[in-house]
């Protein structure tokens, strides 16, 4: 069994994990709050059973209740292996398997606002996960420095620990296009429109660039109005429209079309797990500029596939975004042919599928 906090996610990170094991014979079933994305699913030759989850909510009642569901889930289906992916199913849906003694492999894909700042719910948050991770056999990060605050914080055993290169890219979908030719340069930010994603900052960048007379789009693509205390107002975002420093470009099930149209892609997060974005950006011979942080260094390389800059630093940003703009068409395409080459060494997402393989077949000792 499989249960992440959105469907959407499974489908589009968990897909290739999920036919291949369907494919080596194990049946496979998710679990997940019901959404548009359900109908695909079967495509993937897995089983769907709905779970309701308030999957950003704090309330201690409705989290009880999501405990209990799982519990009743685990009884009728009896996984014989349970995976669980963000924050509530990696806690909630790992005790629930724990007191009925299904084997659990976790994934940490990142930690998220709450770890962000010390706060009493970071507190709360650590505790629950040293509980749900204490007994479970693989736990797997997508970045060192997740994988050792967990393993220096006791709230997992070095020895369960393991990482793995984010949740990984098929090479076959995202491959390298040429860049567009036109008039302005547009540099494109992919996320969820969370403060957090460093949106604030890119923003505040193309202000700069535009007061100093750069010709240069800015855009934005992703989800407004998740449930998340970071997330930014939809008023904000038309305002910023308003304003004419951005374009939104809303949401898409398919994003290649829109990294093919960019000539450089922007991720000033906080803090990451592995940016999604920012491999698949790579992937299609795209440069990036992103944040010296967690997750998002350990696929940027400063000055070979693209700039780092300060967190929080929109000024910082804004000067980065200048040395892109500056670069010739021949070094933006070699910065571009350098990310390719790394997620190829490095994030491919065959490595990941071999991981889980080999994780699951010594778990349930079958070839």
């Amino acid at each position: 069994m499989i249960s992440s906090n959105t469907t959407w996610s499974i489908l589009n990170f968990r897909g290739g994990l999920i036919s291949s094991l369907a494919a080596a014979g194990y049946r496979v079933i998710v679990a997940s709050p019901p959404d548009a994305y359900v109908s695909r699913l079967s495509a993937l030759g897995c089983r769907y059973v709905p779970l309701p989850m308030a999957n950003k909510g704090t309330n201690p009642l409705q989290d009880v209740q999501l405990y209990w569901r799982y519990s009743r889930l685990f009884r009728y289906e009896r996984p014989s292996l349970y995976l669980g992916f963000t924050v509530k199913p990696n806690i909630y849906g790992s005790l629930a398997a724990h007191r009925l003694r299904i084997p659990v492999i976790n994934n940490i894909a990142g930690l998220g606002a709450v770890f962000i700042s010390e706060s009493w719910m970071t507190s709360i948050v650590r505790l629950l996960y040293r509980r749900s991770l204490a007994r479970s056999a693989t736990v797997f990060f997508q970045n060192e420095d997740d994988r050792r605050l967990f393993v220096e914080k006791g709230l997992v055993a070095a020895g369960k620990a393991d990482r793995l290169p984010g949740s990984g890219i098929d090479l076959s979908r995202f491959v390298p296009t040429e860049p567009p030719i036109r008039d302005a340069f547009r540099f494109l930010l992919i996320g969820r429109m969370l403060w957090d994603k460093g949106v604030g900052e890119f923003v505040e960048a193309a202000r700069i660039l535009k007061a100093h007379g750069h010709q240069a789009e800015f855009c934005l693509l992703g989800f407004l109005d998740v449930q998340n205390p970071a997330s930014i107002p939809r008023q904000t975002v038309d305002a910023w429209v308003a304003e004419g420093v951005i374009r939104y470009l809303g949401t898409s099930d398919d994003v290649r079309p829109h990294l093919a149209e960019a000539d450089c892609i922007v991720l000033p997060s906080y803090r990451e797990g592995i940016p999604r974005s920012l491999l698949e950006a790579a992937a299609m011979g795209r440069p990036c500029i992103s944040t010296d942080s967690v997750g998002c260094r350990d696929v940027v390389e400063h000055g070979v596939n693209g700039y780092l800059c300060r967190p929080r630093d929109a000024a910082d940003l804004a000067e980065k975004m200048e040395w892109m703009l500056s670069l010739s068409q021949g070094e933006r395409a070699r910065m571009g042919r350098r990310g390719r080459e790394k997620v190829e060494r490095e994030f491919d997402e065959q490595i990941v599928i071999r991981k889980y393989h080999q994780t699951i077949w010594r778990l349930l000792n079958r070839p």
